[in-house]
Protein backbone atom coordinates (compact mmCIF):
# COMPACT_ATOMS: atom_id res chain seq x y z
CA UNK A 1 0.00 0.00 0.00
CA UNK A 2 2.71 2.42 0.65
CA UNK A 3 4.07 1.76 -2.81
CA UNK A 4 0.89 3.09 -4.11
CA UNK A 5 0.88 6.04 -1.94
CA UNK A 6 3.93 7.08 -2.96
CA UNK A 7 3.83 6.75 -6.33
CA UNK A 8 0.14 8.49 -6.08
CA UNK A 9 1.98 11.57 -4.51
CA UNK A 10 4.60 11.26 -6.70
CA UNK A 11 2.48 11.70 -9.86
CA UNK A 12 1.09 14.77 -8.79
CA UNK A 13 4.31 16.24 -8.63
CA UNK A 14 5.45 15.09 -11.60
CA UNK A 15 2.47 15.63 -14.02
CA UNK A 16 3.20 18.12 -16.16
CA UNK A 17 0.78 21.41 -15.60
CA UNK A 18 0.71 21.73 -19.43
CA UNK A 19 1.82 20.61 -22.92
CA UNK A 20 4.14 23.28 -23.01
CA UNK A 21 6.02 23.06 -19.68
CA UNK A 22 8.65 20.06 -18.19
CA UNK A 23 7.26 17.99 -15.23
CA UNK A 24 9.43 18.79 -12.50
CA UNK A 25 10.57 15.60 -10.56
CA UNK A 26 10.14 15.21 -7.16
CA UNK A 27 14.43 14.93 -5.73
CA UNK A 28 12.49 12.45 -2.93
CA UNK A 29 11.46 10.24 -5.59
CA UNK A 30 12.82 6.53 -5.29
CA UNK A 31 14.37 4.16 -8.03
CA UNK A 32 13.86 1.23 -5.69
CA UNK A 33 10.45 2.05 -4.57
CA UNK A 34 9.48 1.84 -8.09
CA UNK A 35 11.64 -1.23 -8.91
CA UNK A 36 9.36 -2.93 -5.81
CA UNK A 37 6.66 -1.72 -7.28
CA UNK A 38 6.88 -3.02 -10.57
CA UNK A 39 8.01 -6.69 -9.35
CA UNK A 40 4.83 -6.50 -7.41
CA UNK A 41 2.49 -5.25 -9.87
CA UNK A 42 1.20 -8.28 -12.01
CA UNK A 43 -0.09 -9.42 -8.42
CA UNK A 44 -1.94 -5.80 -7.91
CA UNK A 45 -2.35 -3.90 -11.35
CA UNK A 46 -2.15 -0.34 -10.79
CA UNK A 47 -2.37 0.95 -14.36
CA UNK A 48 -3.32 4.55 -13.08
CA UNK A 49 0.17 5.42 -11.47
CA UNK A 50 2.38 3.63 -14.58
CA UNK A 51 3.35 7.35 -15.85
CA UNK A 52 4.62 7.85 -12.56
CA UNK A 53 6.59 4.91 -12.65
CA UNK A 54 7.67 5.48 -15.93
CA UNK A 55 8.85 9.51 -14.88
CA UNK A 56 10.85 8.48 -12.21
CA UNK A 57 12.59 5.87 -14.23
CA UNK A 58 13.11 8.82 -16.83
CA UNK A 59 14.42 11.03 -14.05
CA UNK A 60 16.66 8.39 -12.89
CA UNK A 61 18.52 7.98 -16.03
CA UNK A 62 17.43 4.42 -15.98
CA UNK A 63 17.69 3.91 -20.09
CA UNK A 64 21.54 5.70 -20.25
CA UNK A 65 22.76 2.35 -20.37
CA UNK A 66 19.95 0.19 -23.24
CA UNK A 67 21.69 -2.83 -22.85
CA UNK A 68 21.26 -2.74 -19.07
CA UNK A 69 17.53 -0.93 -19.19
CA UNK A 70 16.24 -4.49 -20.31
CA UNK A 71 13.37 -4.92 -17.74
CA UNK A 72 11.77 -1.35 -17.49
CA UNK A 73 11.59 -1.19 -21.23
CA UNK A 74 9.91 -4.75 -21.23
CA UNK A 75 7.71 -3.35 -18.21
CA UNK A 76 6.53 -0.49 -20.33
CA UNK A 77 5.99 -2.45 -22.94
CA UNK A 78 3.47 -5.06 -21.22
CA UNK A 79 1.90 -1.83 -19.70
CA UNK A 80 1.19 -0.48 -23.01
CA UNK A 81 0.09 -4.02 -24.40
CA UNK A 82 -2.50 -4.80 -21.56
CA UNK A 83 -4.81 -2.29 -22.20
CA UNK A 84 -5.08 -2.07 -25.47
CA UNK A 85 -8.07 0.28 -25.39
CA UNK A 86 -6.36 2.99 -23.22
CA UNK A 87 -2.74 2.86 -24.45
CA UNK A 88 -2.85 5.65 -26.67
CA UNK A 89 -3.62 7.71 -23.77
CA UNK A 90 -0.88 5.94 -21.45
CA UNK A 91 1.86 6.47 -24.50
CA UNK A 92 0.60 10.67 -24.71
CA UNK A 93 1.38 10.52 -20.86
CA UNK A 94 4.89 9.74 -21.06
CA UNK A 95 5.37 12.88 -23.07
CA UNK A 96 7.68 15.37 -23.10
CA UNK A 97 10.46 13.23 -23.26
CA UNK A 98 14.09 13.75 -23.15
CA UNK A 99 15.24 12.95 -26.78
CA UNK A 100 17.94 10.94 -25.81
CA UNK A 101 15.09 8.48 -24.03
CA UNK A 102 12.88 8.67 -27.28
CA UNK A 103 13.94 5.28 -28.21
CA UNK A 104 12.47 3.93 -25.23
CA UNK A 105 8.98 4.83 -26.41
CA UNK A 106 9.61 4.00 -30.01
CA UNK A 107 10.66 0.45 -28.54
CA UNK A 108 7.69 -0.37 -26.25
CA UNK A 109 4.98 0.54 -28.69
CA UNK A 110 7.00 -1.92 -31.31
CA UNK A 111 7.08 -4.53 -28.14
CA UNK A 112 3.96 -4.02 -26.63
CA UNK A 113 2.26 -6.57 -29.09
CA UNK A 114 -0.27 -4.73 -30.06
CA UNK A 115 -2.65 -5.49 -32.74
CA UNK A 116 -2.84 -2.22 -34.43
CA UNK A 117 0.81 -1.02 -32.88
CA UNK A 118 1.59 0.58 -35.88
CA UNK A 119 -1.10 3.10 -36.30
CA UNK A 120 0.16 3.90 -32.85
CA UNK A 121 3.36 4.53 -33.42
CA UNK A 122 2.77 6.56 -36.76
CA UNK A 123 0.54 8.43 -34.45
CA UNK A 124 3.11 9.42 -31.97
CA UNK A 125 5.78 10.02 -34.64
CA UNK A 126 5.54 14.06 -35.11
CA UNK A 127 6.45 14.24 -31.61
CA UNK A 128 9.78 12.40 -31.76
CA UNK A 129 11.46 13.62 -35.06
CA UNK A 130 15.03 12.57 -34.16
CA UNK A 131 13.94 8.67 -34.28
CA UNK A 132 12.19 9.16 -37.88
CA UNK A 133 14.46 6.15 -39.20
CA UNK A 134 14.40 3.98 -36.58
CA UNK A 135 10.64 4.63 -36.65
CA UNK A 136 10.55 3.80 -40.10
CA UNK A 137 12.55 0.71 -39.38
CA UNK A 138 9.89 -0.81 -37.21
CA UNK A 139 7.31 0.31 -39.65
CA UNK A 140 8.66 -1.79 -42.61
CA UNK A 141 9.72 -4.62 -40.85
CA UNK A 142 13.37 -4.42 -40.82
CA UNK A 143 13.51 -4.20 -37.00
CA UNK A 144 11.88 -7.03 -35.48
CA UNK A 145 9.03 -6.81 -32.55
CA UNK A 146 10.06 -9.27 -29.51
CA UNK A 147 7.66 -11.64 -30.43
CA UNK A 148 9.43 -11.91 -34.27
CA UNK A 149 13.01 -11.98 -32.61
CA UNK A 150 14.26 -15.56 -33.39
CA UNK A 151 16.28 -17.29 -30.58
CA UNK A 152 19.07 -17.36 -32.47
CA UNK A 153 20.77 -17.16 -36.47
CA UNK A 154 19.75 -19.95 -38.82
CA UNK A 155 22.78 -21.92 -39.61
CA UNK A 156 23.98 -22.07 -43.36
CA UNK A 157 23.31 -25.42 -44.94
CA UNK A 158 25.55 -27.73 -47.19
CA UNK A 159 24.43 -25.88 -50.27
CA UNK A 160 24.81 -22.50 -48.63
CA UNK A 161 28.33 -23.53 -47.43
CA UNK A 162 29.35 -24.68 -51.07
CA UNK A 163 28.07 -21.91 -52.88
CA UNK A 164 30.04 -19.76 -50.58
CA UNK A 165 33.23 -21.90 -51.54
CA UNK A 166 32.48 -21.16 -54.72
CA UNK A 167 31.36 -17.86 -55.56
CA UNK A 168 34.04 -15.95 -52.92
CA UNK A 169 36.81 -14.56 -54.93
CA UNK A 170 39.63 -15.69 -52.84
CA UNK A 171 41.72 -12.69 -53.18
CA UNK A 172 39.41 -10.64 -51.67
CA UNK A 173 39.75 -9.16 -48.56
CA UNK A 174 37.10 -10.19 -45.66
CA UNK A 175 34.10 -8.38 -44.97
CA UNK A 176 34.26 -6.85 -41.61
CA UNK A 177 30.92 -5.32 -41.51
CA UNK A 178 29.08 -5.07 -38.31
CA UNK A 179 26.94 -7.81 -37.86
CA UNK A 180 23.16 -6.32 -36.35
CA UNK A 181 21.11 -8.97 -36.34
CA UNK A 182 18.83 -9.12 -33.45
CA UNK A 183 18.69 -12.55 -31.53
CA UNK A 184 18.42 -14.30 -27.57
CA UNK A 185 20.76 -15.61 -28.18
CA UNK A 186 23.44 -12.80 -28.72
CA UNK A 187 21.51 -10.21 -26.39
CA UNK A 188 21.20 -10.93 -23.19
CA UNK A 189 19.08 -7.92 -22.51
CA UNK A 190 16.33 -9.46 -24.26
CA UNK A 191 15.99 -12.42 -21.66
CA UNK A 192 15.73 -8.98 -19.14
CA UNK A 193 12.93 -7.70 -21.58
CA UNK A 194 10.97 -10.82 -21.40
CA UNK A 195 10.70 -10.39 -17.53
CA UNK A 196 9.98 -6.78 -17.76
CA UNK A 197 6.86 -7.91 -19.64
CA UNK A 198 5.95 -10.45 -17.88
CA UNK A 199 6.02 -8.35 -14.61
CA UNK A 200 3.71 -5.88 -15.98
CA UNK A 201 1.01 -8.03 -17.83
CA UNK A 202 1.31 -11.78 -15.74
CA UNK A 203 1.36 -13.55 -19.13
CA UNK A 204 3.15 -16.89 -19.47
CA UNK A 205 4.32 -15.94 -23.36
CA UNK A 206 7.60 -14.35 -22.00
CA UNK A 207 7.83 -17.56 -19.87
CA UNK A 208 7.51 -19.71 -22.32
CA UNK A 209 10.08 -17.81 -24.37
CA UNK A 210 12.51 -18.11 -21.59
CA UNK A 211 11.94 -22.02 -21.43
CA UNK A 212 13.16 -22.44 -24.90
CA UNK A 213 16.70 -20.93 -23.97
CA UNK A 214 17.56 -23.38 -21.08
CA UNK A 215 18.58 -25.88 -23.48
CA UNK A 216 21.32 -23.79 -23.90
CA UNK A 217 22.38 -23.72 -20.03
CA UNK A 218 23.67 -27.17 -21.30
CA UNK A 219 25.43 -26.25 -24.71
CA UNK A 220 29.10 -26.24 -25.01
CA UNK A 221 29.34 -24.55 -27.88
CA UNK A 222 29.23 -20.70 -27.89
CA UNK A 223 29.75 -18.76 -25.00
CA UNK A 224 27.10 -16.82 -26.13
CA UNK A 225 24.44 -19.32 -25.67
CA UNK A 226 25.50 -20.97 -22.11
CA UNK A 227 25.64 -17.60 -20.63
CA UNK A 228 22.43 -16.36 -21.68
CA UNK A 229 21.16 -20.20 -21.03
CA UNK A 230 22.56 -19.90 -17.62
CA UNK A 231 20.72 -16.90 -16.84
CA UNK A 232 17.54 -18.18 -17.83
CA UNK A 233 17.83 -21.28 -16.13
CA UNK A 234 18.65 -19.03 -12.27
CA UNK A 235 15.98 -16.22 -13.12
CA UNK A 236 13.67 -18.90 -13.80
CA UNK A 237 14.62 -20.83 -10.47
CA UNK A 238 15.14 -17.56 -8.62
CA UNK A 239 11.97 -16.06 -9.39
CA UNK A 240 9.93 -19.71 -8.82
CA UNK A 241 11.24 -19.49 -5.65
CA UNK A 242 9.15 -16.59 -4.69
CA UNK A 243 6.34 -16.94 -7.00
CA UNK A 244 4.10 -20.00 -6.49
CA UNK A 245 2.12 -18.81 -9.73
CA UNK A 246 4.99 -19.36 -11.63
CA UNK A 247 6.00 -22.59 -10.04
CA UNK A 248 3.01 -23.69 -10.39
CA UNK A 249 2.83 -22.73 -14.29
CA UNK A 250 6.66 -24.45 -14.58
CA UNK A 251 5.39 -27.92 -13.19
CA UNK A 252 2.71 -28.06 -15.55
CA UNK A 253 4.41 -27.27 -18.54
CA UNK A 254 7.33 -29.99 -17.91
CA UNK A 255 5.14 -32.99 -19.54
CA UNK A 256 4.83 -30.54 -22.72
CA UNK A 257 8.21 -30.19 -23.35
CA UNK A 258 10.73 -31.17 -25.50
CA UNK A 259 13.44 -33.58 -24.36
CA UNK A 260 16.11 -30.84 -24.60
CA UNK A 261 13.70 -28.22 -21.85
CA UNK A 262 12.55 -30.82 -19.70
CA UNK A 263 16.18 -31.61 -17.98
CA UNK A 264 17.19 -28.25 -17.30
CA UNK A 265 13.55 -27.14 -16.72
CA UNK A 266 12.84 -30.42 -14.03
CA UNK A 267 16.25 -28.55 -12.61
CA UNK A 268 14.21 -25.14 -12.08
CA UNK A 269 11.65 -26.80 -10.72
CA UNK A 270 13.88 -28.72 -8.45
CA UNK A 271 15.95 -25.78 -6.96
CA UNK A 272 12.76 -23.21 -6.52
CA UNK A 273 10.84 -26.35 -4.59
CA UNK A 274 13.66 -27.04 -2.20
CA UNK A 275 15.27 -23.49 -2.70
CA UNK A 276 18.69 -24.93 -3.59
CA UNK A 277 19.09 -22.07 -5.88
CA UNK A 278 23.25 -22.23 -4.81
CA UNK A 279 23.33 -25.74 -7.07
CA UNK A 280 22.30 -24.03 -9.99
CA UNK A 281 24.98 -21.52 -10.00
CA UNK A 282 27.72 -24.14 -9.04
CA UNK A 283 26.84 -25.99 -12.30
CA UNK A 284 27.03 -22.75 -14.23
CA UNK A 285 30.71 -22.07 -12.76
CA UNK A 286 31.51 -25.58 -13.66
CA UNK A 287 30.57 -25.24 -17.09
CA UNK A 288 32.73 -22.01 -17.60
CA UNK A 289 35.62 -23.75 -15.98
CA UNK A 290 34.93 -26.74 -18.32
CA UNK A 291 34.82 -23.92 -21.44
CA UNK A 292 38.12 -22.45 -20.24
CA UNK A 293 40.37 -25.39 -19.73
CA UNK A 294 39.04 -27.86 -22.75
CA UNK A 295 37.13 -25.30 -25.01
CA UNK A 296 33.97 -25.49 -27.00
CA UNK A 297 32.50 -28.54 -28.69
CA UNK A 298 33.18 -26.88 -31.83
CA UNK A 299 36.78 -26.72 -30.91
CA UNK A 300 36.74 -22.74 -30.78
CA UNK A 301 39.55 -21.03 -29.52
CA UNK A 302 38.62 -19.58 -25.66
CA UNK A 303 41.95 -18.18 -24.77
CA UNK A 304 40.18 -14.49 -25.02
CA UNK A 305 38.58 -15.42 -21.98
CA UNK A 306 41.61 -14.83 -19.71
CA UNK A 307 41.42 -11.32 -21.43
CA UNK A 308 37.78 -10.43 -21.06
CA UNK A 309 36.86 -6.86 -19.30
CA UNK A 310 34.20 -6.87 -16.61
CA UNK A 311 32.03 -5.61 -19.43
CA UNK A 312 32.54 -7.91 -21.78
CA UNK A 313 29.71 -10.06 -21.01
CA UNK A 314 27.00 -7.83 -19.42
CA UNK A 315 24.77 -8.39 -16.97
CA UNK A 316 20.97 -7.32 -16.91
CA UNK A 317 19.26 -6.36 -14.63
CA UNK A 318 16.76 -9.36 -13.20
CA UNK A 319 19.94 -11.52 -13.43
CA UNK A 320 21.44 -9.40 -10.85
CA UNK A 321 18.61 -9.62 -8.89
CA UNK A 322 18.47 -13.26 -9.31
CA UNK A 323 21.74 -13.21 -7.75
CA UNK A 324 20.55 -12.12 -4.80
CA UNK A 325 22.46 -7.98 -4.77
CA UNK A 326 18.81 -6.69 -3.79
CA UNK A 327 15.97 -7.25 -1.70
CA UNK A 328 13.60 -5.10 -3.61
CA UNK A 329 14.25 -8.49 -6.76
CA UNK A 330 15.06 -6.13 -9.52
CA UNK A 331 17.75 -4.32 -9.47
CA UNK A 332 19.75 -2.50 -12.20
CA UNK A 333 22.50 -1.06 -10.79
CA UNK A 334 24.74 -3.20 -9.06
CA UNK A 335 27.31 -1.31 -6.78
CA UNK A 336 27.53 1.73 -8.84
CA UNK A 337 27.92 -0.31 -11.99
CA UNK A 338 25.46 -1.81 -14.18
CA UNK A 339 27.33 -4.15 -16.22
CA UNK A 340 29.76 -6.66 -14.20
CA UNK A 341 30.53 -9.46 -16.00
CA UNK A 342 28.73 -12.36 -15.32
CA UNK A 343 31.47 -14.74 -14.72
CA UNK A 344 33.44 -12.59 -12.82
CA UNK A 345 30.20 -11.89 -10.95
CA UNK A 346 29.54 -15.24 -10.10
CA UNK A 347 32.59 -16.20 -8.78
CA UNK A 348 32.44 -13.32 -6.13
CA UNK A 349 29.12 -15.28 -4.69
CA UNK A 350 30.84 -17.92 -3.69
Amino acid sequence: MRYAAFLAATIMLIAPASAAVTPEIDPRASLSVVQQWIYNYRAKPDYAHVPAAVRVLFHAQSFKEPENSGIYLGFIAGAIGSNPAKAEQLVTSFFPVAPEDEWVIVRAIAYSGLPDWRNLLRKVAPRMPGRKVMIDSYLANTLPTLANIPLEEAKPGMFDKLRGVFTKNPFAKDDKRLRMVQTFASNQDLLDTLWGYYFATGSHLPILRIMQMLPWSKSRDTVDKLTVGSMARYTLASYAVRDTGLREFLRSELANQPEAVKLPLGEVIDAADTVQLGAVRRDALAAVDELKTKGSDSHRNLDFWGQVGVGAVALGCVSAAALGQVEVGIPCVIGGSASQGLLSFWEKQQ
